[in-house]
């Protein structure tokens, strides 16, 4: 059985159906006699103390705060190595994902406005489907296993990381009701330290691990949301050591962090943020406005935003596809980019007013739910057929 476990995880779609399976758990404990548990361990009030200074939240927002700003420093120092040594080292290669983000986010809004346009109220949902979930479209992607290209999987993470730090600035300015000025000032000067670190060639990995929790603490108390402090941590990593030429310290705490994203921090984060109960839902209710042009925003916005530009940009000359990535490849994974769920679900809540996550009303969350059920679905279709059906024809392609 041991031995079993073990080949198991050496699957490249391992981390993928087990980020699957605790979604489908999640979603049995909201609709069962667990309910009640479940709802209580999330809310669950979980502290750290140093003295009289201190944090204390419910476990689902030290999951969706801490786990998932860990995910994305990972995610940055991927997208950092890709930049300085990858497929994303040419600036056009740059171009198209930036461009995609854009386009994703814009059709999905202009949509869900298009619906809802008569209602005020509603209308401060409009930035409900402009979101991706990367955690959800890596995890749908690897079921796919070695039959993905790693240009395929390094444009989603590079799309998402530019639609992520777009909805971040869209919740600063759109949502956020109170900024604290002191937690921002903090935040800055740890983004100066680590700045001048990174130019002085510091390259021992504890300071810039010390100044970043110092980092990502001010920015969850300054009112933006935690997770940009990640990014903004491994943009700071220094990815060559010249005393030492074949030791990279961005390499080596990403391949550190590698299993712990794959294993425990997305499986987590499904667990907590998926289970979205079905109480007083129905099939009619989504044809409500808020819900429909939710779910309307992730399912055709999604796909269409980003397509549509990728494919003007690619003809125009402003950007090319990445070596083994074709037009119909880019199709399903835009499709899958209508998986929303954690942002949107977190827009949703402010929103709506009624909390965070899958505290928000029945209305987008069914939106949400149905707009990104069908985007993975749709989208790991179409994948399916496109892609090679073994990896080693990718080259020949």
């Amino acid at each position: 059985m041991l031995t079993s476990v073990r080949e198991f995880l050496k699957h490249d779609s391992a981390g993928g159906i087990l980020l699957v399976a605790a979604a489908i758990f999640a979603m049995i404990c909201a609709n069962s006699p667990l309910s009640g548990l479940y709802d209580h361990f999330l809310h669950t009030q979980a502290g750290v103390h140093v003295g009289k200074i201190g944090l204390e939240k419910p476990i689902l927002l030290w999951v969706n705060d801490g786990l998932m700003s860990l995910f994305f420093f990972y995610v940055g120092l991927e997208l950092k190595r890709e930049v300085l040594d990858g497929e994303l080292s040419s600036p056009a290669q740059v171009m198209l994902p930036a461009i995609g983000a854009i386009g994703g986010m814009v059709v999905p809004a202009v949509i869900y406005f298009l619906i809802n346009s008569d209602n005020e109220i509603a209308m401060r949902g409009w930035a409900i489907p402009t979101a991706t979930d990367i955690a959800f479209a890596l995890g749908v992607l690897t079921l796919l296993g070695d039959r993905v290209p790693t240009s395929l999987k390094v444009f989603l993470v590079s799309l998402a990381i530019f639609d992520d730090i777009g909805a971040i600035m869209i919740i600063a300015i759109f949502y956020t009701a109170d900024l604290a000025p002191m937690s921002l000032v903090v935040a800055s000067v740890c983004l100066g330290v680590l700045f001048m670190m990174n130019r002085r060639g510091v390259m021992s990995e504890a300071p810039y691990l010390l100044v970043g929790i110092v980092l990502w603490a001010s920015v969850l108390k300054s009112g933006v949301h935690a997770t940009l402090a990640g990014v903004a941590l491994a943009m700071f990593i220094p990815y060559r050591d010249k005393s030492k030429p074949d030791y990279s310290p961005l390499k080596h705490i990403e391949h550190s962090l590698s299993g712990v994203v794959t294993f425990a921090i997305l499986p987590i984060f499904a667990f907590a943020n998926a289970g979205l109960s079905l109480a007083g839902m129905s099939l009619g209710s989504l044809y409500e406005p808020v819900p429909l042009g939710i779910a309307l925003g992730l399912l055709l916005g999604k796909p269409l935003g980003i397509f549509v530009t990728c494919w003007l940009a690619v003809k125009v000359g402003l950007a090319r596809l990445p070596r083994g990535m074709e037009f119909r490849g880019l199709f399903g994974l835009s499709v899958m980019c209508g998986i929303g769920f954690t942002m949107s679900l977190f827009i949703g809540g402010l929103a709506f007013g009624e909390g965070h996550g899958a505290d928000a009303g029945a209305g987008p969350r069914l939106g949400v739910m149905v707009g990104s059920v069908l985007s993975a679905v749709i989208g790991y279709m179409i994948l399916n057929w496109s892609l090679p059906k073994h990896p080693e024809t990718q080259g020949a392609k």
